[in-house]
């Protein structure tokens, strides 16, 4: 350990996995430590199911009913990708994708008024959903056929519209939407997570949405995928690849002190030993001293024995409850996966609910979620801190992540990995030169 890296990554969470990933490709010399025994950090899965009983302090463990622990992964922080989001990107360029397989999620469904309904994102859906009535669903189609052609490049696109300048609030009036109509796009279609979005310029939510609907196009059901086995493979892919590229990885290695020099990064000390580097990239575990509170999320894990209601018996979903029709300020999410994607005994459902605190009493703030779950076999409630960087690393080289967010998806995390990149790099990430450094080591043909 005593020698010299261009970058030591400490934590092995999916966005310091990633970026060590990004670095190893860029030709850096990476070392990856951390703390704990297994992958993931914050964002593991648990395995076995007794594992999980024991981190949550419940009883004697699972009773028989439950099937084989080994069964079992658990994720504490269940994301799923957007199928033409910047994560499936990343991984398609980094080529982790050999080490992983996906299987696509079932359905996409929104709550309004009590009820789920599937979350219409198609003009041959919007006409035969129930969500709107029939003038409504004439100019939501109007309106998605305008997000489908919208080309900021091409003045004929824009139907007077000005990409920077007028908000969203004003395109929904352009179009005469309703609120639940605005409501569902905003928040299951372009994924906010509040409303704030609506006095912002109309760009980034009608590129939001037409990821959601590339997303879609390419398989079908729902514009979501997640791995078999659970979260906790993408980082040992990175991991898998890293180590092709040369990049050294450490558990189980405590981590006695960042070493600073001048108010700059020099290394980092662990068991007597000091790593050498230029720059450090961490979560925010690992520099108290540098990052802030930014409120908090509950998550409920739910085990169940039966798929949710109103969702057509989908063996893996996704519910987002927008917080106007509970009357809240953030978005709900409720996120099912089952044995379909070996994550559960058979016949069993892990469906997980979460959001952003707002009162003194987070676990009734998903309460909405949760009764649409019932009969829930055992739950388990964690309460997170979520953590932002105080310092951006330019003086002393320390790239500290941000906590996962409330979010059902990567999109949130993915913003986070390529801010910190262009702090890094002094560049923004460029997909396309990973790529073509890429094929210098595999060379054409694998691509």
């Amino acid at each position: 350990m005593d020698e010299a890296y261009d970058v030591i990554v400490l934590g092995t969470g999916l966005t310091e996995c990633i970026l060590s990933g990004i670095m190893s490709v860029n030709g850096k010399k990476v070392l990856h430590m951390d703390r704990n025994p297994y992958y993931g950090g914050e964002s593991s899965s648990i395995t076995p199911l007794e594992e999980l009983y024991k981190r949550f302090e419940i009883g004697d463990g699972p009773p028989e009913s439950m099937g084989r622990g080994r069964d079992w992964n658990v994720d504490l922080i269940p994301k799923f990708l957007m199928a033409n989001g910047q994560l499936v990107k990343m991984l398609l360029y980094t080529e982790v994708t050999r080490y992983l397989d996906f299987k696509v999620v079932e359905g996409s469904f929104v709550y309004k008024a009590g009820k789920i309904y599937k979350v219409p994102s198609t003009e041959t859906e919007a006409l035969a959903s129930n969500l709107m009535g029939m003038f409504e669903k004439r100019r939501f189609r109007k309106f998605l056929v305008f997000v489908a052609n919208f080309d900021e490049n091409d003045s004929k696109t824009l139907e007077g519209v000005d990409p920077h300048g007028t908000t969203m609030r004003e395109v929904y009036r352009r179009f005469d939407l309703g609120q639940d109509v605005i409501d569902f796009t905003g928040h299951a279609l372009a994924l906010y997570r509040t409303d704030d979005y609506l006095d912002q310029p109309c760009l980034e939510t009608i590129n939001r949405i037409k990821l959601y609907s590339e997303s879609l196009a390419r398989y079908g059901k729902s514009p979501y995928l997640y791995p078999l086995y659970g979260l906790g493979e993408l980082p040992q892919g990175f991991a898998r690849l890293s180590a092709i590229y040369g990049g050294t990885y450490m558990l189980n290695k405590p981590v006695d002190e960042i070493v600073m020099e001048g108010g700059k990064v020099i290394g980092v000390k662990s068991e007597g030993e000091v790593a050498r580097c230029k720059q450090l990239i961490c979560d925010p575990s690992y520099v108290p001293d540098r990052v802030r509170p930014a409120g908090k999320v509950v998550r409920v894990i739910c085990i169940l024995s039966h798929p949710i209601r109103g969702t057509n018996d989908s063996n893996s979903c996704q519910i987002i409850i927008p917080q106007n029709q509970v009357g809240r300020k953030s978005d709900i999410y409720v996120c099912l996966i089952s044995s379909a994607h070996n994550v559960a005994a058979q016949g069993k459902y892990i469906a997980i609910a979460s959001t952003t605190v707002e009162t003194d009493s987070p676990e009734n703030e998903v309460q909405p979620a949760l009764e649409l779950l019932q009969p829930v076999d055992q739950k388990f409630v964690a309460i997170s801190d979520i953590y932002e960087p105080t310092d951006d690393g330019t003086e002393s080289q320390v790239f500290c992540s941000r906590s996962y967010d409330a979010t059902t998806h990567f999109e949130t995390t993915c913003d986070d990995i390529k801010d910190i990149y262009r702090r890094m790099a002094g560049a923004p990430f460029d997909f396309e030169s990973m790529k073509r450094r890429q094929n210098d080591v595999f060379g054409e043909d694998e691509q």
